[in-house]
């Protein structure tokens, strides 16, 4: 089973930003004078690295595991990543009481995969490339019965991030 299916509408955005308020903190932005003077334009940095996994795919994990029917929690879920979305995913799985299996490439960033494994994850070593583990996670999912999180699925710009508003106040679609 694949959570990729969501269409992107507005309501779909708004109830993804719903479901993972209550377990992450909207993301810090901050105006530096000095960058406003280089660039000749105010800017403002959007500071991922305050997300527990210290980037914004996260929310994407956040949102695929909420969204995920209790008698799919139970058979858990498999992802295969190079480390972010599987440190998302991990991360999501542990806060949700769900199992996790991330399969990575032989000769992962050796960083990424220990945080996977420090969040909780089973990582298993599968192929030469993110589409060798691809492959076999999907193989492995249909015997298990366990949900797909693919990092298209769970890192959608619109439905894993959702609406936050802007130093401005006005609202904007945050795609940083």
């Amino acid at each position: 089973m694949t959570h990729d299916n969501l269409p992107v509408t507005l309501a779909n955005v708004l109830a993804a930003r719903q479901r993972i308020a209550p377990y992450l903190r909207p993301t810090p932005t901050h105006s530096y004078p000095s960058l406003n003077r280089e660039l000749g334009l105010e800017v403002w940095v959007k500071h991922e690295n305050h997300q527990p996994v210290g980037a914004f795919k996260v929310r994407g994990g956040v949102n695929l595991i909420a969204r995920m029917p209790a008698e799919q929690r139970v058979a858990g879920v498999i992802a295969a990543s190079t480390g972010n979305h599987g440190q998302s995913v991990a991360f999501a799985a542990r806060l949700f009481g769900v199992r996790a299996i991330v399969a990575v490439p032989e000769g992962a960033n050796p960083t990424k995969v220990q945080a996977m494994h420090d969040l909780g994850a089973e990582v298993v070593f599968r192929g030469e490339n993110y589409d060798d583990a691809r492959l076999w996670v999907e193989e492995e999912a249909a015997r298990r019965g366990a949900a797909t999180a693919t990092s298209i699925a769970a890192t959608s710009p619109t439905l894993s991030r959702g609406w936050e508003p802007s130093p401005s106040k006005c609202w904007k679609l945050s795609l940083s």
